[in-house]
């Protein structure tokens, strides 16, 4: 099966959206037979002990639904099932029992090493003076995705939300690249169909209010999944990079600006924390599902016109892409302004 027609993009979204959410059941159950929870505390954003670990149902509905595309390079989707395999396993272990950050990050690396080094003929640089520097950005890019991913996975229904707009816009991307590249761009846009179909089954047990949580299992292999289907469609779609770069802007901004904020400011930036803009809004009195709406408006009203402007005025894609990441900017820093003088008046900070 391929991406296109319609049908079969339908037929793909809707199978994966089931066979989610049915894997997520089976995940709640064992997350409450084996008492597998997040418990409530001074770095969470939730009140309840609640399940964890239901990201594995995601997990598992992608790697199913790659199994139904029509693959050109066999190497390409194996290389991403065992990267995928290895990002959630390590979550998976540590959703169980902590594991050090030194471990995580190692496997993280290696991952992405082993997808990177599959995929690099993709991007024709693999007989010049490219080909490292390439390399080296494309495993950062990765493991900061990962990374990044789990930061923001800290509010019902954010994450996956978040998923299923940027599995939407891929399959969007990939599906009009034409030429040769479109034999890998085709199946690619399969995959990100059906990262969205898997998140869509696996919301209504996250939001608004959490049945389960996706667990580092879950939101790490997202982060993968994400990142790996943006530089691929870097790659295959080079002419789409002003459009590819703001597609995730709401998780990158927030992570990256407050990853950087932390440093800057002398803190222990690779600790647990509550310091990302999502995290403040809920702490104001925002619920989780107002949150989750409002960064999903953030791409609905402000990257998805940004991007059709791209699209129209390809001359001009560097500046929309400019304007959209520097106006989420400010709004990230007035956002955290804001609320910081609530809680100063409040008391609840000095």
């Amino acid at each position: 099966m391929m991406a296109p027609p319609a049908l079969d993009a339908l037929l793909l979204v809707i199978g994966c959206l089931v066979t989610s959410a049915a894997f997520t059941v089976l995940a709640l159950r064992y997350a409450r037979w084996h008492q597998l929870l997040d418990l409530p505390g001074q770095r969470r954003s939730h009140s309840a002990p609640t399940p964890r670990g239901g990201g594995i149902a995601i997990v598992l509905t992608l790697l199913l639904g790659m199994t139904l595309l029509d693959w050109p390079q066999p190497r390409v989707p194996l290389a991403l099932g065992v990267a995928l395999l290895s990002v959630a396993l390590v979550g998976w272990i540590d959703d169980h029992r902590p594991l050090s950050a030194r471990v995580r990050i190692v496997v993280h690396a290696l991952a992405a090493l082993v997808l990177v080094g599959v995929w690099l003929p993709l991007a024709g640089a693999a007989d010049t003076a490219l080909v490292l520097p390439f390399a080296a950005l494309a495993v950062f890019w990765l493991v900061g995705c990962i990374n990044a991913w789990n930061f923001i996975d800290g509010s019902n229904g954010l994450l996956a939300s978040q998923c299923l707009w940027l599995g939407l816009a891929l399959a969007w991307v990939l599906a009009g690249v034409e030429g040769e590249a479109a034999l890998l761009a085709r199946p690619l846009a399969g995959v990100s169909l059906a990262l969205a179909g898997a998140c869509a089954g696996f919301l209504p047990f996250n939001a608004p209010r959490a049945a389960i949580f996706l667990g580092d299992v879950g939101s790490g292999a997202l982060g993968l999944a994400c990142g790996a289907l943006l530089l691929a469609a870097l790659v295959l779609a080079p002419g789409r990079a002003a459009c590819l770069l703001i597609l995730p802007s709401a998780i990158l901004v927030d992570a990256g600006l407050t990853l950087a904020w932390r440093v800057y400011t002398g803190r222990r930036w690779y600790t647990a924390h509550r310091e990302h803009l999502y995290q403040w809004l809920v702490r104001s009195g925002c619920s989780h599902a107002a949150v989750a709406l409002g960064y999903l408006a953030w791409n609905l009203f402000v990257v998805l016109p940004a991007c059709a402007a791209a699209w129209r005025w390809p001359e001009a894609a560097p500046a929309i892409a400019g304007a959209v990441l520097l106006l989420a900017a400010v709004l990230w820093w007035q956002g955290k302004s804001m609320l910081r003088r609530r809680a100063r008046i409040k008391g609840l900070i000095r």
